[in-house]
């Protein structure tokens, strides 16, 4: 995939892209990563499948700023939206992975009749409020050491500690939330966390999230309309299983694979990622025709 630069009225963005006239599908990443973290698993995919990756706000070469509005994921979504129509990329397929899937949500509402098909990957459903308040109690019961980490971000102390120990911090997530994780995707992220201001602009994915839970709340009863998928890599130490309680209602349509992984599937097991992915974008394509 190439690599490209684009200028929007909501800042600057770093993209890859396959290139070509094949149908888009778009593909986004989540923390700590950036949209290399589809590099292994585009290898797989169809050459029928125009893969476009855009690094998110505050992540990978993509620009930084401060506002911590701009982190809300509602924002975030429309920067993809607004990525997209500066490529003229009118509909698409959309993948997304961590905060990654909820930006893709986010443009699932803000645009369904854009969003072929939606694919989530360990990430909670934000239009699930039954099933999210579940995972809340039981974590407060268990008193979940898992998402330590996100209470860290929110205070004052990425920007000061993490700076120099890009290394150290990356590691203890992405190469202890599940199976062997590339050597080479590591080293991306390392190069991409040092950065000046990174540590930062990643907590701010973090310290949105009051903001983000109160509209969520809103969102009870609203139902994707268009073909979903949900892979889950059932190692994942901090999106499990009873995340997806009461899935089915979230969804028109929407089916559920399970693969031997942790958090970080897609680099953990892309050949199985890209596999899935073939077979549900050709099915639903067929099922477009069928019916258009």
């Amino acid at each position: 995939m190439q690599g490209i630069d684009i200028t929007t009225p909501r800042g600057h963005f770093h993209v890859r892209d396959s290139t070509g006239d094949g149908t888009p599908v778009v593909m986004l990443h989540g923390w700590p990563e950036s949209s290399y973290c589809w590099t292994h698993v585009a290898a797989h995919l169809d050459p029928r499948w125009r893969v476009i990756a855009p690094d998110l706000l505050g992540l990978g070469d993509s620009g930084r700023c401060a506002e911590l509005e701009r982190y809300r994921k509602q924002s975030l979504a429309a920067d993809i939206l607004a990525v997209l129509d500066a490529m003229q990329i009118d509909d698409f397929l959309l993948v997304g992975h961590d905060w990654g899937g909820v930006v893709a949500q986010e443009m699932a509402i803000a645009a369904p009749a854009r969003v072929r098909a939606l694919v989530l990957m360990n990430i909670a459903l934000i239009n699930n409020l039954r099933g999210n308040l579940e995972v809340i109690e039981n974590q407060r019961n268990s008193s979940s050491f898992a998402i330590w980490y996100q209470h860290f971000q929110q205070t004052e102390l990425p920007g000061k500690l993490i700076p120099g120990n890009e290394r150290h911090w990356l590691g203890y997530f992405l190469q202890s939330w599940g199976g062997e994780f590339p050597a080479d995707s590591f080293e991306e992220y390392v190069r991409m966390y040092s950065i000046p201001g990174t540590p930062e602009t990643g907590a701010n994915y973090y310290r949105s999230m009051n903001d983000d839970i109160t509209r969520w709340a809103g969102l009870a009863g609203h139902v994707y309309p268009m073909p979903g998928l949900y892979i889950y890599g059932k190692q994942d130490p901090v999106i499990t299983p009873d995340y997806l309680n009461h899935h089915e209602d979230c969804f028109e349509q929407i089916e559920v694979v399970e693969i031997e992984a942790g958090h970080f599937l897609q680099e953990e097991q892309p050949q199985q990622v890209a596999d899935h992915l073939n077979r549900f974008f050709k099915q639903t394509l067929a099922n477009y025709s069928a019916f258009a």
